[in-house]
């Protein structure tokens, strides 16, 4: 099997970035982040904030309850200050699971064109 170098990982991403994950203005994000306590990403000496996996994850909690869910801002404050993470846990969990479906399909891919030619 030939060498396939490792993915970089990011430490941190930009507000844009984060909103092209979620396909969301970054403004949306930015009006999150006031709305909503567990968003706090850190910002660096020009104010721009820099987001982490875990800013990411708890973003990716927020939309899941507002935008899939269908809970209203005040709603999804409720279900958080409630301590209802085990949901947080949840959404985690299918992300991963997605990426590992995309990861064999793609394999699978590789595999059948490689068993081609």
């Amino acid at each position: 099997m030939p060498y396939k170098e490792r993915e970089i990982e990011k430490k941190y991403y930009s507000i844009g970035e984060v909103g092209e994950m979620f396909k969301v203005a970054p403004s949306l994000i930015r009006y999150w982040e006031g709305e909503f306590d567990i968003i706090r990403p850190k910002k660096d000496k020009k104010g721009n904030r820099r987001y982490t996996k875990d800013d990411i994850q708890k973003i990716r909690y927020v939309y899941h309850l507002v935008k899939e869910k269908g809970y209203t801002l005040q709603g999804a404050q409720e279900v958080i200050a409630a301590g209802k993470t085990q949901g947080f846990d949840k959404v985690a969990a299918v992300q991963k699971l997605q990426e590992i479906k995309d990861f064999l399909i793609n394999l699978k891919n590789e595999l059948k064109a490689r068993n081609r030619s």
